[in-house]
């Protein structure tokens, strides 16, 4: 008989569930979408949250009744936004609404926080910007100092459902600690924050790995959803999460994700420490490191002005590959990973047609994502072992032809790579298998694996290295990474 477990994941525009069963098959899932507002970048409400993924958890164990046993569902987990914090008082009830982690208003905060991490712990993490926790936290005690001096907790979008399923919240995960300043290196939470922040001791919450036991679903909870009193365990970012859906949990593990952006997740036997700061370290809950660093290209080119002719534009680019041509199709100016340059701008080639530039975008893409890889080797000493892929960018077929290729590397893609898929995952990995590794083993599956030929890894080494010549003189890049191990 099979073992289930839920996994939620609350993100900026809705909440979504899933139940997999302990070989990773999905027996259902529920969503629901939030009514996004001019404010609901910056500000959300946790009780809006709560409410939608308490619906999602009924209609999902209403349709799954009469398929499975539900005394045979054993454990939730929950991932969320990084950077999203929530303030309480005393009774777990917020003081404010959540304070999101696309909320722009903490600048100066961050800039606060980066300088003094990088002065009293510089070898802890010190990439703090105004998405991170620690900034929101500075931010709302100099901004509402009336609401300040109430908080007894400060949480995380995670630990808020969490807390709701069992009660506790004052627990959270290393992934979502990080950016609120607890140092992973060290399993503790600084002494700066107190000493030189307006952050006091007794506010931040006990720290653990991702996959630990918090407690179980009240009772209360359990009655109403017709549910034992199973088990909640701690759960992590939704980057993170989406790598575990992935299959990437072992080292030398990379994923690719190609959403709205370009983010690249793996697994290290050591910490990769990055002089520019375009990587930052997760700690993985079997003691490894989970590197990774998000750019700002990624495939929110094609929504911007090739929708509409996409299945024309994709049949296309299969017989114009390699294009030969040159293009880095960053929508704004700037760019943060992998290589920092505030004065980057997107490029294409001149005079060239739609089905050309569409091709050459993919692959303008594919090449940043090499140079990730080359840096990271470079940086982390180790090999990059295997690469899977996740997010919008990887349900094109031609797409993936062309990454193989440019990687000169296997791309596989998992099925059900989603959040709530991996927080699912985590919760089995708590209670049922033990580790995380042997959780990912059993309840993943490669749905395809995308080969690299010769003769195409030869022509887009030619195109590569111009790739890489153009960025070097516009200033984007000193020059091409060289991998010495």
């Amino acid at each position: 008989m099979h073992s289930y477990f839920v996994g939620i994941d609350v993100g900026t525009q809705g909440v979504r569930v899933v139940l997999l069963d302990d070989s990773g098959s999905p027996m259902g899932s529920s969503e629901r979408v939030f009514p996004l507002t001019t404010g609901s970048r910056e500000e959300q409400s946790p009780a809006m949250w709560w409410k939608s993924a308490l619906e999602c958890l009924q209609n999902l164990l209403v349709s799954v009744k009469g398929n499975i046993d539900l005394n045979c569902v054993k454990a939730v987990s929950v991932t969320s936004t990084s950077g999203t914090v929530i303030p309480l008082d005393e009774n777990n009830e917020p003081l404010h609404n959540a304070l999101m982690y696309s909320d722009t208003r903490p600048a100066a905060e961050g800039k606060l926080c980066r300088e003094t991490a990088e002065r009293y712990r510089p070898n802890g993490y010190t990439g703090f910007n105004a998405s991170s926790g620690l900034s929101k936290m500075v931010w709302f005690v100099n901004h509402i100092p009336e609401k300040a001096a109430r908080i007894k907790t400060w949480i995380h979008a995670t630990d808020f459902i969490i807390g709701k399923l069992c009660g506790d919240y004052s627990v959270t995960d290393y992934t979502n600690a990080l950016k609120s300043g607890f140092d992973v290196g060290t399993s503790e939470w600084p002494s700066y924050l107190a000493k030189h922040l307006p952050v006091r001791k007794e506010w931040l919450q006990k720290v653990v790995p991702s996959g630990t036991p918090i407690g179980t679903l009240l009772p209360a909870l359990s009655e109403r959803l017709g549910l034992n009193q199973i088990q909640v365990i701690a759960g992590m970012t939704d980057g993170c999460a989406s790598q575990v859906a992935s299959g990437a949990v072992q080292p030398g593990d990379w994923n690719t994700t190609i959403g709205t952006t370009l983010v690249i997740k793996g697994v290290t036997t050591r910490e990769v420490r990055d002089p520019e700061g375009r990587l930052y370290n997760h700690r993985h809950p079997e003691g490894y490191w989970m590197p990774g660093g998000a750019g700002n290209i990624g495939a929110d080119w094609v929504s911007a002005d090739f929708t509409h002719d996409l299945p024309a534009l994709t049949i296309a680019a299969t017989k114009l590959i390699p294009t030969g041509l040159i293009a880095y199709p960053l929508l704004q100016q700037g760019e943060r990973f992998p290589f920092i340059a505030p004065q980057a701008r997107g490029f294409t080639p001149e005079r060239t047609t739609r089905e050309a530039l569409f091709t050459a975008n993919m692959e303008g893409v594919a090449f940043i994502e090499r140079y990730a890889y080359e840096m990271i080797e470079s940086l982390s000493g180790e090999d990059v072992r295997s690469i899977y892929t996740a997010g919008g960018g990887s349900n094109s077929d031609v797409w993936l032809t062309i990454r193989a290729n440019v990687l000169n590397r296997p791309i596989h893609k998992c099925a059900h790579v989603t959040g709530a898929a991996g927080a699912a995952i985590v919760a089995a990995a708590g209670l049922h298998f033990g580790t995380l590794t042997k959780a990912v083993g059993a309840m993943t599956r490669i749905e395809k694996t995308i080969q690299p030929e010769p003769a195409l890894v030869k022509a887009y080494e030619q195109q590569y290295q111009i790739f890489i010549q153009t960025l070097t003189e516009k200033g984007f890049i000193a020059g091409r990474v060289l991998v010495t191990h």
